[in-house]
């Protein structure tokens, strides 16, 4: 099952609200992305910790073979 870029963007945001998100379909088949996400909560905080909050923000949706998203390639970075 895929996910649409929005759905990606939009369960980032539940969790980042003022987070700047750009998603990218990486494979054209809504199972492969890149996201950036660039939020202050991330201030202080090193990259493994970054990412696990993102995971987090995605409720389930990369657990396991029943994950709807296969592989998101993840950039974070607290805001400059």
């Amino acid at each position: 099952m895929a996910m649409e870029a929005t759905e990606i963007e939009n369960l980032i945001l539940q969790a980042f609200p003022d987070a700047q998100v750009e998603i990218k379909d990486l494979a054209g088949d809504g199972n492969h992305y890149a996201a950036t996400v660039t939020a202050e909560e991330f201030r202080g905080l090193n990259r493994v910790k970054q990412h696990q909050m993102v995971y987090a923000a995605l409720k389930g949706k990369m657990d396991g073979s029943s994950g709807e998203l296969h592989a998101l390639a993840l950039t974070t970075k607290a805001p400059e």
